[in-house]
């Protein structure tokens, strides 16, 4: 019999594979100081385009009195226990129903974080003889949700309406055969990496085609998306068609936790079944009271959102005028997409921070294909026209460098940090 360990040690997987040489650069670096769009990395001030920081509420002045304050009065103890048990409070079910009032819909369910809460919702929802058809390109959590689904699942291509229509084609068939369950289909309203929107109103316009549920999750679409925030739904003009609307706190609130907001008797069944929220603690009264605070943020400051805005089309229109391919990005989430190994990519991101004090994320294989590289840019309301100016300039010139070979090296540069 083998030591369970003795594979681990053999590989350290693709991206592990680097980590004596990346750790605490290329993965797991320590930005440090006060959240904002400049912030300190090594000991050199960086234009950050890496944190989900969107309406700048992470270190806005209302939010650190508020947080502080609730720290104060409650300690990160108070309620103590699960929410079904001992873990609940007046402040807990205000937000939800703020939450669901945001949103239209009828109720909602606060969850302690994104990536287990809508694991957890999908597993409470679908039964064995269930269905679950979902876009290609769906957050790692909606796969690893799947993963639980004991059930049958279709992927269709990415926001391809006609192959979403042959899947549901097949799973309508299933169930026909079957005699019993139900489909969920599931998408997203803006889709993080590449930046374009779910084709929620279409999706939404099938159900007078076929018969199913549809979950969106839209952790980047809310409070930056449509006329008041309310994400995705809200900016096609199709809310009311989306039965389930998840979102997490981590993006535009610049917080922990998510909620889940659909019909009042949906969203109780899920309340008394969904085990992560009945067997884990439940979110901390600061947490709770912070997230009321940013949520009349989001309601009574527009101004935010406006600035994100135009910082997003700022930059993207200065990208595009300098012959960069950003893609469909049609949101603020702004990819730029070169050719590259992960050697050339590593070289350049060190390039960008050390000569250009420009901290941004590369994504490279196994995320994507071999020989591509994506620079996810993620503006905010924090970020200033110099800002963008910079940024502009140390891609010209470092795009220039990769084009003319300036970056061809046998290994990632040893960035590694000096562990004591």
């Amino acid at each position: 019999m083998a030591d369970i360990f003795e594979k681990l040690l053999k590989n350290a997987g693709p991206i592990g594979q680097h980590r004596k040489r990346a750790h605490g650069y290329f993965a797991f670096p320590k930005l440090e100081g006060p959240i904002s769009s400049r912030m300190m990395f090594r000991g050199k001030e960086m234009v950050v385009w890496s944190l989900n920081n969107y309406l700048g509420l992470a270190n806005h002045p209302e939010i650190r009195k508020t947080d502080a304050e609730a720290a104060a009065q409650f300690g990160l103890a108070y309620p103590m226990g699960a929410r079904m048990m001992s873990g609940n409070s007046n402040y807990h079910e205000q937000l939800e129903k703020e939450l669901a009032e945001f949103e239209h819909k009828e109720d909602a369910i606060l969850m302690n974080f994104g990536y287990q809460g809508i694991m957890s919702a999908i597993d409470a929802i679908c039964g064995r003889h269930d269905v679950i058809v979902y876009d290609a390109e769906s957050h790692a959590c909606i796969i690893d949700g799947l993963r639980l689904h004991p059930g049958h699942r279709y992927v269709f291509k990415h926001n391809d309406m006609d192959d979403l229509v042959k899947q549901l084609e097949r799973a309508t068939q299933l169930i026909q055969k079957q005699n019993t369950g139900g489909i969920l289909v599931i998408t997203e309203g803006v889709f993080g990496m590449a930046g374009d929107q779910g084709k929620l109103k279409e999706i939404v316009d099938l159900k007078q085609q076929f018969e199913f549920r549809l979950l969106v999750d839209d952790a980047h679409g809310f409070g930056t998306l449509g006329k008041t925030g309310a994400g995705a739904g809200e900016e096609q003009d199709c809310q009311d068609g989306i039965d389930l609307y998840f979102s997490t706190f981590a993006k535009s609130m610049a917080s922990i936790g998510a909620f889940l907001a659909g019909d009042r008797d949906i969203i109780d069944f899920i309340r008394y079944n969904i085990r992560s929220q009945i067997f884990a603690k439940s979110l901390p009264m600061p947490i709770v009271l912070g997230n009321l605070k940013r949520l009349e943020l989001l309601r009574t400051q527009p101004e935010l959102k406006a600035k994100l805005w135009e910082n997003a089309l700022r930059l993207q229109k200065g990208l595009r005028e300098r012959g960069f391919d950003i893609g469909k990005t049609n949101t603020m989430v702004t990819p730029v997409y070169m050719k590259g190994g992960v050697e050339e990519a590593t070289a350049m991101v060190t390039d960008l921070r050390e000569n250009y004090h420009i901290f941004c994320s590369i994504v490279v294989y196994p995320v994507i294909p071999k020989g591509h590289i994506i620079y996810r840019l993620i503006p905010t309301a924090t970020h200033t026209e110099q800002d963008i100016e910079d940024t502009l300039r140390a891609f010209s010139e470092t795009k220039a460098k990769l084009d003319a070979g300036a970056y061809k090296v046998e290994m990632i540069p040893d960035m590694a940090e000096v562990k004591s």
